[in-house]
C-alpha cells in the first residue's frame, strides 16, 4: 500500500512455506485478498514477492506469468519488490549458513536473480522503480584466508557488474529503473556500514567502471551513476541492530559515498543485558536456550564492558560463553513480531525501527518498506492470533508510525 511522500509499504511473502509456483500462488490467494481489506481496502495492495529457484522458473512461463498478472489485476495489487536471498528451500528443512548457496561467485545466482529481475520487469507497474533484495555476496565462515576472500569479491563483481548492464539496457528499453539490493546481514562478506563502503569503493566501482565504460559506451561519471542506480541496498533493521550499528550514522554515511537504500525490511532482534553476576544471569540464559533450534542461524554478537564485540555464528556456541564475566549485553538474529518490546527477560530492537521509521517519515531514505516478521511462536499464547491477522497487525503498527 502506498503511504505518505508516495513510498510503499508491504509485507514479504518468504512467510509463506512454498518453493514450487503453485504453492506460492496459493498462499497469495489465502493470504493477500485477507491482508488487503484489512489495511488497503480501497487502495492498491503492493506485494513483496519471495521466489525460490524452482518458483521463479514456473512462474515465468508465459501461461502462468499471464495468470499471474490477470489476479494482481482483478485484485487491485502490484509486485513492487522480490526477495532473491534463499534461492532454495526456506521453510520445514534446516537452512542454516545454506541459505547463502549458492552465493554471487556462481552462475547458479546470476541465472537466479536474472530470471527474478525478467519477471519484475514485466509484474512492475510503470510509474515506479522496482527492487530485488539478494545475499551479501557470501558467507565469511566459508574464506578462511585473504586469498579465498578475494576470489569472492572478484567473482561476485564480475556478476554484479553483469547484471549492472543488463539492468541499463533494459531500463533503455522499457523506461523501467530496476536495482538489486544487497542485504548486509550478520557473518554475510558484507555485513555492516564499512564493508559496504569498502566493497563499494574497492571492488565494484573500480572493476565495473571500465567494464561499462566499453560495454555501454559510458563515461566514467555516467558508469559510477549506473552502477550506483542498479546496485543498491536493503536495510534490515534486525541485521544492523544485532552488530550494533546506529541508523543515523549508516545512512549518513552511505550517502555521503552516494550508495543509495533501495528497500528497507523492518525487522526487530531479540537483545539482553547481562547482569554481572553469574547466578543473575540465569535467567536470561534459560531464555536464550529455549530459542535454540535447527533451521535458522541465529548469530549472536555479544558487547563486552570495553564496548568491543564477539561474534558467534549460532545460538549453540555462543550459549558456551554466556557466563564470561566482561560481557554486558547479547543481539541475537531473530525475526521477532514487531509491535511487542519486550519477551520475558528478552528485549526487542523495537528501538531501532523507530528510530528508522522517524528518519523515514522526515527524510525519506527509500520507497520501498517491507515488514519481514517470521518467527511468531514467541510471543505470549494469549496474544497469538492467525497469520492473516498477524501480519496485519505488523503492517497496522508500521503505518500508525509513520503517519
Amino acid at each position: 500500500m502506498k503511504l505518505p511522500n508516495q513510498y510503499h509499504l508491504t509485507y514479504c511473502t518468504n512467510i509463506h512455506p512454498g518453493e514450487s509456483w503453485d504453492e506460492v500462488d496459493q498462499s497469495l490467494r489465502t493470504y493477500v485478498p485477507a491482508v488487503q481489506s484489512a489495511v488497503a481496502s480501497e487502495q492498491p495492495f503492493g506485494i513483496g514477492l519471495r521466489l525460490s529457484q524452482q518458483a521463479g522458473e514456473e512462474l515465468a512461463r508465459p501461461a502462468a506469468l499471464a495468470a499471474f498478472q490477470e489476479w494482481l489485476t482483478e485484485n487491485n495489487c502490484y509486485v513492487f519488490t522480490m526477495n532473491g536471498f534463499p534461492y532454495g528451500g526456506f521453510h520445514r528443512q534446516v537452512v542454516k549458513d545454506q541459505v547463502h548457496q549458492p552465493d554471487w561467485t556462481t552462475p547458479e545466482r546470476l541465472s537466479y536473480t536474472q530470471q527474478l529481475f525478467s519477471i519484475l520487469a514485466k509484474l512492475l507497474p510503470s510509474d515506479m522503480d522496482g527492487g530485488i533484495s539478494t545475499s551479501p555476496l557470501s558467507y565469511k565462515y566459508w574464506h578462511a584466508d585473504e586469498r579465498t576472500r578475494e576470489e569472492v569479491f572478484e567473482k561476485s563483481t564480475n556478476h554484479l557488474v553483469q547484471i549492472v548492464a543488463e539492468l541499463y539496457q533494459l531500463r533503455q528499453e522499457t523506461g523501467k529503473v530496476l536495482h538489486l539490493d544487497i542485504e548486509p546481514e550478520p557473518d554475510g562478506m558484507l555485513e555492516n556500514t564499512q564493508e559496504v563502503i569498502d566493497y563499494f569503493n574497492n571492488w565494484l566501482l573500480p572493476k565495473g567502471l571500465p567494464i561499462l565504460q566499453q560495454q555501454l559506451g559510458l563515461s566514467s561519471e555516467e558508469a559510477e551513476v549506473c552502477i550506483k542506480t542498479h546496485i543498491q541496498l536493503c536495510y534490515d533493521v534486525c541485521h544492523f541492530a544485532v552488530v550494533y550499528e546506529k541508523p543515523h550514522d549508516t545512512f549518513r554515511r552511505w550517502q555521503a559515498e552516494g550508495i543509495r537504500v533501495g528497500k528497507i525490511q523492518i525487522s526487530a532482534a531479540l537483545k539482553a543485558d547481562l547482569p554481572t553476576e553469574e547466578a543473575d544471569r540465569q535467567p536470561v540464559t534459560q531464555a536464550f536456550e529455549s530459542l535454540v533450534e535447527s533451521t535458522y542461524l541465529h548469530q549472536v554478537v555479544a558487547r563486552q564492558t570495553n564496548d568491543q564485540l564477539l561474534h558467534y555464528p549460532d545460538l549453540p556456541e555462543a550459549l558456551k560463553h554466556i557466563n564470561e564475566p566482561d560481557i554486558a549485553e547479547w543481539r541475537t538474529h531473530f525475526h521477532v513480531p514487531l509491535f511487542v518490546p519486550s519477551y520475558g527477560v528478552l528485549n526487542s530492537t523495537q528501538d531501532a525501527i523507530r528510530e528508522v521509521l522517524n528518519m523515514q517519515k522526515e527524510t525519506p531514505i527509500t520507497r520501498h518498506l517491507e515488514v519481514e516478521t517470521y518467527t511468531w511462536e514467541v510471543l505470549p499464547k494469549d496474544i497469538q492470533v492467525g497469520l492473516a491477522q498477524s501480519i496485519v497487525r505488523e503492517l497496522e503498527w508500521v503505518r500508525n508510525l509513520v503517519n
